[in-house]
């Protein structure tokens, strides 16, 4: 072996040992920049999910806050002739189980749900209604509930121990990914004659064609109000360590859930918003987080919009990072009200639609 030869495999000893020893400063730099940033013991008020006052003011402004950018999506006001309450795609229920249309907490609701009433030929108790009606709970994707007309003549869920002169069964016209289509209704009928004939109950089965016509419209609206904001954390320098970052975000009061998923809880067993990585769990190092709100439902007394850009900005501070949009431009406080602005009318538009935002029905809807 020549002193070239020799030269060169000194110089490429060097240069490997150089890399692996930049690689390991790297990591331990990215570990202790999370550490230290949440190694402070100021009291984050948000960070405390059961300090979040569910009555606060939907037009809370953070003045000191960057906003999201992400712009709410355009939403045509929903004409008149769409309205997914019109009566003339219900079925014609007889007089007596009308009342249903005002329990909008129950299980079956008249505005989402395609409903059924079911006149039982002699009055029957919970306990003997109830084993036949679990053979339907969904069809497709469409979740199926039952509600039962007292004897007393009030509406209740089922139970055991009541007794009832008539049932009414509801299908979900639609959700997320698609409208009640012609088969299933189909299918929901055809099980529904069952479950009829083994109770000696009559169904008043509306015509396929107005159920549709229904269905179609309020998948319209979910459509058109299926608005999601995000906001980015982006790093200034050095990577973050996830591992570290993750643990030190679950002290913070974000919940993992099964599939890997952070979310911060609402203190009432809801979700205000969720956080992403946006790395697979075997990388080791992340440089961007994302913050997602999902508009529908939550309800705007919460204050998600601010909660969630009030979180990325004392992200931003701890981490050594800048709040950016999804083009990762800085976010100015002028782009942040005139979301907020956007928000309040589709909070609104939502309202006046009777399915507001973080409602019972929006969580059915929007799932």
């Amino acid at each position: 072996m020549n002193d070239l030869q020799t030269s060169l495999l000194i110089i490429g000893g060097v240069i490997v040992v150089g890399v692996i020893s930049f690689n390991k400063w790297q990591e331990y730099k990215a570990k202790k920049s999370v550490e230290r940033a949440f190694s402070s013991s100021h009291d984050d008020v948000l960070m405390h999910p059961e300090r979040v006052e569910p009555g606060v003011s939907s037009e809370r402004v953070e003045p000191v806050l960057s906003p999201g950018h992400d712009q709410v999506q355009q939403r045509s006001v929903m004409e008149e002739e769409l309205a997914v309450a019109d009566s003339s795609t219900q079925a014609e229920a007889p007089v007596d189980m009308m009342p249903l249309a005002e329990e909008k907490e129950l299980p079956v609701d008249y505005l989402i749900d395609c409903t059924i009433p079911l006149v039982l030929q002699h009055p029957l108790r919970g306990e003997k209604i109830l084993p036949v009606l679990q053979s339907l709970r969904h069809v497709g994707g469409k979740p199926v509930h039952f509600v039962g007309q007292h004897v007393d003549d009030g509406w209740e869920a089922i139970t055991h121990g009541g007794q009832y002169k008539g049932l009414m069964a509801g299908i979900q016209l639609a959700n997320r990914t698609s409208p009640l289509n012609e088969l299933e209704y189909s299918e929901f009928v055809m099980r529904l004659r069952q479950i009829a004939d083994d109770l000696d109950a009559e169904p008043d089965v509306p015509d396929m064609s107005e159920v549709m016509v229904t269905a179609r419209s309020l998948h319209q609206f979910v459509n058109q109000n299926d608005v999601k904001l995000s906001v980015n954390v982006q790093s200034n320098g050095a990577p973050w360590s996830v591992s570290t970052l993750l643990a030190a975000l679950e002290r913070q009061g974000f919940d993992v859930r099964p599939e890997g998923r952070l979310v911060m809880p609402d203190g009432d067993g809801g979700v205000l918003f969720s956080l992403s990585t946006n790395v697979t769990l075997a990388e080791e190092t992340t440089n961007r987080l994302t913050l997602l709100l999902d508009v529908p439902v939550v309800a705007p007394a919460r204050d998600g919009f601010g909660a969630m850009t009030s979180c990325a900005k004392m992200l931003a501070s701890r981490l050594d990072g800048t709040v950016v949009d999804d083009g990762s431009q800085p976010l100015p406080d002028a782009a942040m009200q005139e979301i907020a602005g956007q928000l309040h009318a589709f909070y609104a538009e939502m309202e006046a639609a009777e399915i507001p935002a973080g409602s019972t029905r929006a969580l059915r809807l929007f799932n």
